[in-house]
């Protein structure tokens, strides 16, 4: 059976699975069937996230250990609730060796290693690059030997047998590793990696050996009733992932799975024997849904005349894609490039179509069209590298050459980096609809639109995740349905935003209103919170400062600007005043947004917080301790009768999250089909309602252009003329035609359950 719902919790050092245990009875009460956690294995020392899996063997002892979820199962059983784990199947953590045993002895013996077959290393080259050293012609000599180990300052690595004698530089140049300066990495690295991070280090699980060994802990916890659902982190790095699901499949046969695929707007899935995607795909439609997409005109207008530029997003992505395509992700270009020797310009082809393919990779055969949207589109752009495009094509085209297997790894990396990771940093128009598995230019979702989707996912996949926040969004819920609030006063945010760039400039405009937009959606955060998500946003974008490349001029500009909103009195108070503005309205998208997500076909998660109003930036901000006291507080004062007003508590998001979620646990009979409800009225257009099979949902849209409407007048619904009860404020309706004026009279959603 799927989970009718999944509460996802960050389990980490500062917060394991002692701490994780102890939220199951709030868990339960507050409507969730299954606890979701990020991944459990061991990692390397001091992660914060545990996508680093050093020890595919072990539980992570910083977590706890294996009693410690023990321990957690039996609480969670205790409360009638299931567990889904994160996994990581594509790489593991490499960046200690010396806490990863199966990595160390690569590094230790080379390709004699047992395990030397585990990742998927080029040795052609002959020894591993390790891009560990210092930017400096005489890194090696802070090499020294110690107990029996190379040694550079903090960092370990073996010697092999034999080879120790001499000075360390002597010893060094005999292993079957290669210690390099790091700006090296990107280029040279003769190891397929997780995007561009060369501590993260691809795993062959299309190795039947490998596959297994990197699955049995977690396959035992299934076969224990331990874990009842799997959630694939990343699976587009997988050399073949249609034949790792169907082996995944076989070895947990009744299990959930759900899989991080990001879908592009109007891309489908092949049929993969699992449930579905983690919900990128559902988010951009519910947030599209509550954006007014009448005033897009207005934020071309407001974009241009801020930085002047004429580039589209499509060109945009272009350039962002190129670029990481050929120095970011350089090493893995060079690769693929070593198959075709007879092409000399298959570098730049190559890049060029992963550039331009449409969609993260296909999974051939299916999606071959992809490929020739992409060559098209190559083509059109790069009319001189059509006879190589066409040379390459071929290869490209065949599931069974190591070309296209490469290639189809290395266009997903392509557009994480130079999309999610870039562009998004750099196209601000209306940050909103920034968010993984979204089209940027996608303005907003028109209800009608909205309503093809669902009907289409109950279709097709009933039960995947629905997310609307998750470790890896951009920006949480909450923030992005404030900032839909500024689709419907655009001519008030161009008056403000014009003016504040002109009091705290800073020379990259495109950056200052990503910042400005930022400061207001998350308003009121902390200096530090918004310097950090600041400099982070800069870095990522990399068109004035970046990672690698840092400008200190730059970042001391952008902490300027920063520092300007808090030191001036004067521009302090006006960014309050106007995020006061957009704050109530802000409200009702967030309870709009809730109601829908945690209704709609599929199955909802809720990240860890997010049950009250959460306005988190991108990670790290995102991974903030939670008050779990302060929500267990207001559950039990909920549960004895009290219905919160819609304020900054966020206690009224709390009474939507926890009734729509045990209703879905106790009744789901009522969530098996999807109709479509319109209002009849001056005002329908500002409803958004959909019946499952007895359970109605009503969500409030456009609240700012509904009061200038002076509220729902004479709007109604149709029902059938059964009796309906109110699951939020306990109300009992009767007859075919409600009036929404007093369906939403105490809060602006509704969720109505056909009395039996």
């Amino acid at each position: 059976m799927p989970p009718s719902g999944t509460y996802r919790v960050q389990v980490r050092p500062d917060f394991p699975l002692q701490a994780t245990a102890e939220l199951a009875d709030y868990l339960a009460d507050l409507g969730v069937s299954h606890l979701y956690t990020a991944p459990l294995l061991t990692s390397t020392p001091g992660s914060e996230h545990g996508y680093d899996v050093v020890d595919h063997s072990a539980v992570n002892p910083a977590l706890g250990g294996a009693a410690a979820l023990s321990d957690l199962s039996g609480a969670l059983k205790n409360a009638g609730l299931g567990l889904v784990v994160d996994i990581v199947p594509n790489h593991a953590g490499v960046g200690v060796p010396h806490v990863n045993p199966t990595w160390w002895d690569v590094l230790r013996r080379g390709q004699e290693s047992e395990f030397a077959g585990f990742y998927d290393i080029d040795w052609s080259r002959g020894r591993i690059l390790l891009p560990t050293l210092a930017d400096s012609p005489d890194a090696l000599d802070d090499l020294r030997i110690s107990d029996g180990e190379l040694r550079y300052f903090d960092k370990r690595y073996p010697i092999a047998d034999g080879t120790g004698e001499g000075s360390p530089r002597e010893v060094h140049d005999r292993q079957h590793y290669e210690l390099v300066n790091w700006t090296r990495g990107d280029s040279e690295l003769n190891y397929r990696r997780f995007f561009s991070i060369t501590d993260l280090a691809g795993l062959r699980v299309e190795d039947p050996k490998v596959f297994d060994a990197t699955h049995a802990e977690i396959l035992r916890w299934v076969r224990e009733g331990i874990v009842q659902g799997i959630r694939v982190d990343h699976p587009d790095g997988l050399r073949d992932p249609g034949a790792y699901f169907d082996r995944l499949r076989e070895a947990a046969p009744d299990a959930w799975l759900v899989i991080e695929k990001i879908l592009e707007p109007g891309e489908e899935m092949p049929g993969w024997p699992v449930a579905g995607t983690t919900g990128y795909d559902a988010l951009a439609e519910v947030g599209g849904v509550f954006v007014d997409p009448g005033t897009e005109a207005f934020f071309d207008t407001l974009q241009h005349h801020l930085t002047g530029s004429e580039t589209s997003w499509q060109d945009l992505v272009h350039e962002t894609k190129y670029t990481a395509a050929t120095k970011l992700l350089g090493a893995e270009l060079a690769r693929m490039a070593r198959l075709v020797p007879e092409v000399e310009a298959a570098p730049r082809a190559l890049a060029e179509l992963a550039a331009c393919f449409p969609v993260y990779r296909s999974y051939l055969p299916y999606g071959s069209r992809q490929l020739a949207k992409a060559r098209a589109e190559a083509g059109r752009r790069r009319p001189q590298l059509i006879p190589v495009l066409d040379q390459l094509l071929g290869r490209l085209r065949n599931p069974a050459d190591e070309l296209a297997a490469r290639f189809q790894q290395y266009t997903g990396a392509v557009m994480a980096k130079g999309v999610e990771d870039t562009a998004f940093y750099r196209w601000t128009r209306f940050t909103a609809r920034n968010e993984v598995g979204n089209d940027p230019t996608e303005f907003g979702v028109t209800p009608d639109n909205f309503h093809d989707a669902n009907e289409e996912r109950r279709r097709s996949w009933p039960d995947a995740m629905t997310s609307l926040s998750t470790h890896d969004t951009k920006r949480s819920e909450d923030v992005r349905a404030r900032l839909a609030v500024l689709s419907e006063v655009p001519g008030d945010w161009t008056e403000v935003v014009r003016r504040w760039v002109r009091i705290a400039p800073l020379p990259d405009p495109a950056l200052a209103h990503l910042v400005w937009q930022a400061a207001v959606g998350a308003w009121p955060l902390s200096r530090e919170r918004l310097q950090a998500y600041a400099l982070k946003a800069a870095k990522e974008g990399a068109a004035s400062t970046s990672w690698t490349q840092p400008d200190e001029g730059f970042e001391t500009a952008l902490r300027e600007m920063v520092d300007k909103i808090y030191d001036d009195p004067a521009l302090h108070r006006e960014v309050a005043d106007f995020a006061a503005s957009i704050t109530p309205p802000g409200w009702v998208n967030s309870l709009g947004q809730k109601a829908v997500q945690l209704t709609m076909p599929g199955v909802p998660d809720v990240y860890q917080g997010t049950e009250l109003w959460d306005f988190s930036l991108v990670d790290p901000d995102n991974r903030r301790p939670v008050d779990f006291g302060a929500r267990r507080e207001l559950l039990a004062r909920i549960d004895d009768g009290w219905l919160p007003p819609v304020d900054e508590t966020g206690a009224a998001k709390l009474l939507v999250t926890s009734r729509a979620l045990r209703l879905r646990r106790q009744r789901p009979e009522l969530f098996g089909g999807y109709r479509p409800v319109y209002a009849e009225g001056r005002c329908g257009e500002h409803l958004l309602g959909f019946d499952r099979g007895g359970a109605v949902t009503i969500a409030t849209r456009l609240p700012v252009g509904l009061s200038r409407h002076g509220g729902w007048g004479d709007t109604e619904v149709s029902l059938d003329g059964h009796s309906w009860t109110e699951v939020f404020t306990n109300t009992s309706y009767g007859g075919n035609r409600l009036s929404v004026a007093e369906l939403l009279r105490t809060y602006p959603v509704a969720l109505l359950v056909k009395e039996k």
